[in-house]
């Protein structure tokens, strides 16, 4: 079979058109990524710090300045922040684990202290950026990498 150079610009171009139709609902997240190499649980293994947060759509990420949560592979999780009041500052590190829920769309942290634990929405997860939204809370996180 023999093609035209204008057959072949019209495949191309509507193999194209499908492909970006087609790619955005593959997304499994609100804000993306539509694809993605690495797996979700290789994305979520890293060391994050917040760049942003908000509370009830407000813009609170200074109440999030020094936390820091570390996540492994093997489903390991740390929690560790620093509290400063004035001249007063307090330390605070817990251990747990994570686990993803309702199929890979949300994140689970369980810490010994339990005060600590939380489940969130993931609405971003890139290999350097992961965004949450609390479930039944009011805090949307969004993480970046360390």
């Amino acid at each position: 079979m023999k093609f035209s150079k204008t057959n072949v610009k019209t495949l191309f171009f509507t193999g194209l058109l499908s492909i970006l139709v087609v790619l955005p609902s593959c997304s499994k997240y609100e804000e993306g990524p539509a694809v993605s190499l690495r797996t979700k649980k290789a994305r979520v293994a890293n060391t994050w710090e917040v760049e942003k947060a908000y509370r009830n759509n407000e813009e609170v990420t200074d109440d999030y300045d020094e936390y820091t949560l570390k996540t492994t592979k093997d489903g390991d999780a740390e929690l560790a922040a620093l509290y400063s009041a004035g001249s007063f500052s307090f330390e605070y590190d817990t251990q747990g684990t994570w686990d993803f829920a309702d199929d890979k769309e949300s994140l689970m942290l369980d810490f010994e202290d339990d005060a600590a634990d939380r489940n969130y929405q993931i609405l971003r997860l890139t290999n350097d950026e992961m965004w949450l939204r609390e479930i039944g809370g009011e805090d949307e996180l969004h993480l970046k990498t360390k």
